[in-house]
């Protein structure tokens, strides 16, 4: 099942699609390039919202805007969480894993890796029992040291890869090596928009082997005890 692991479809909650229209539109695009399920991955500023029960509730509106007339209908709801200092200290944290699995997308700060970077994704990881996936791991390279890019590699996180990286040698290389490391990796069109940053599955397709890719739309289900999470998501949220 083609599986879209990032992307920014619910209307009028970030910077992705900013209507209904552009929401479906992008939806269509997915579809028509043979995606059969996606993740809804808004991004979560903690610094700039003033609840996760608000996020939470803004987030589900703009999925109940549109999910009538989407044209995929195997859509989770998920988030792009900002890595911040004290973020694994936010009650209910586990509320923007992925629905119905174990897994929560984080986003690396665009500048050098530091030590409490680790930490934080380590406290989420072993506090709440999540699987992190780190978003478009490719990015990074041109920020860290040769050094402590090899550190974040070497961590037991999932590595989402844009599908644009098959258009950079050197990200594509990267995403070889990892796959020839038997690392996680998974894909993401961190669609925006219908213009510059539309959906591009069909070149992802074009470009990555096979059995990569099945791996990456295999990854779900991951971890299926989730009952407990999900009822405690209700609770903060309702």
């Amino acid at each position: 099942m083609l599986t879209d692991y990032h992307c920014h479809i619910l209307p009028g909650i970030d910077d992705g699609a900013q209507d209904i229209d552009t929401s479906l539109g992008m939806i269509e695009i997915m579809r028509e390039q043979g995606v059969e399920r996606l993740i809804a991955t808004p991004h979560f500023y903690a610094h700039e919202e003033r609840s996760l029960s608000e996020y939470l509730i803004r987030r589900e509106l703009a999925y109940e805007s549109i999910i009538d007339l989407s044209p995929i209908q195997n859509i989770l709801l998920g988030a792009e969480v900002a890595i911040e200092h004290g973020i694994s200290k936010l009650h209910g944290i586990d509320c923007l894993a992925i629905e119905d699995t174990g897994m929560i997308l984080l986003e690396l700060p665009f500048r050098d890796f530091e030590d409490w970077m680790a930490e934080e994704i380590s406290a989420i990881s072993s506090e709440y029992g999540l699987t992190v996936i780190l978003a478009h791991i490719h990015r990074y390279m041109e920020y860290y040291s040769e050094e402590n890019f090899e550190k974040l590699l070497k961590t037991d996180a999932v590595f989402q890869f844009n599908n644009e990286a098959f258009l950079v040698p050197e990200e594509t290389k990267l995403m070889e090596q990892l796959s020839g490391d038997k690392k996680r990796i998974v894909f993401g069109s961190d669609a925006h928009n219908t213009g510059s940053r539309r959906p591009n599955w069909d070149m992802l397709q074009e470009e990555c082997a096979p059995e990569i890719l099945e791996t990456s739309n295999g990854m779900i289900p991951f971890v299926d005890d989730t009952i407990g999470i999900l009822a405690a998501c209700d609770t903060i949220s309702g």
